[in-house]
């Protein structure tokens, strides 16, 4: 790793936004972002999932309130924290980083993304969308490209968007691998999930991968919120 390649991702931490459109919808909107530099992914250990929370959780009741609020039917297309809860018993072991940050999403009732560093182009960004960003996908095992509907609500970089439906679905081109060595967390809050145990989730996260990769650079930024 270069001097440079790890400034940009220092730069690029600090140039994630959420646009106004979005702050506008749900001005409660908070992110931690964080950045791993020198990751040592490899094959799943053994996955232990704790589910504390039940569907009626205020937390996932918030986001499906937050879903209706740009057109979704949070009961087709859930977030990924209510996803996640109903299938904690049978989730399937990916890989050590998706591993560890799905257990920190189902054991904090939080919306949880991951993201490999080196495939974004341009900074992260919340946004509401036009309609016209392309999204990398799969459809009946074939590589596909859909689009967002106008004014949903998605991450996205300068080359397309990386989640719909703001923490529904990944992208293909951004997704953790075994190969992956530098990626991109954002862990999503709404009210009236406390502010500090966010801090506790990111600082949980940021352990469980020291455990792996001793070696890995952390840094973290909160943005947004009232």
């Amino acid at each position: 790793m270069t001097g440079t390649e790890s400034t940009w991702r220092r730069t690029m931490l600090e140039r994630i936004v959420i646009d106004e459109a979005v702050r506008e919808l749900r001005p409660d909107a908070v992110v931690l972002a964080m950045t791993a530099e020198g990751l040592v992914n490899g094959p799943s250990d053994v996955a232990d999932w704790s589910v504390k929370a039940a569907a009626e959780d205020a937390h996932v009741e918030a986001w499906r309130e937050a879903y209706r609020s740009f057109g979704a039917k949070p009961q087709r297309t859930r977030s990924s924290v209510d996803a996640l809860l109903r299938r904690a018993d049978s989730l399937p072991a990916i890989n050590k980083v998706v591993d560890a940050y799905n257990a920190i999403s189902v054991e904090y009732v939080l919306p949880v993304g991951g993201e490999d560093l080196d495939a974004y182009v341009g900074a992260a960004r919340l946004v509401r969308a036009t309609g016209d960003e392309p999204f990398d996908t799969v459809a009946g095992g074939e590589p596909a490209v859909e689009h967002p509907l106008v004014g949903e609500v998605v991450w996205r970089d300068d080359a397309g968007v990386t989640c719909r439906r703001w923490n529904w679905r990944q992208c293909v081109r951004t997704r953790i691998t075994e190969s992956t060595r530098n990626a991109l967390f954002l862990l999503e809050r709404l009210e009236p999930y406390p502010l500090e145990r966010l801090q506790e989730a990111g600082d949980d996260l940021a352990a469980r991968l020291r455990a792996f990769s001793p070696d890995v650079r952390i840094e973290s930024r909160v943005i947004g919120g009232v």
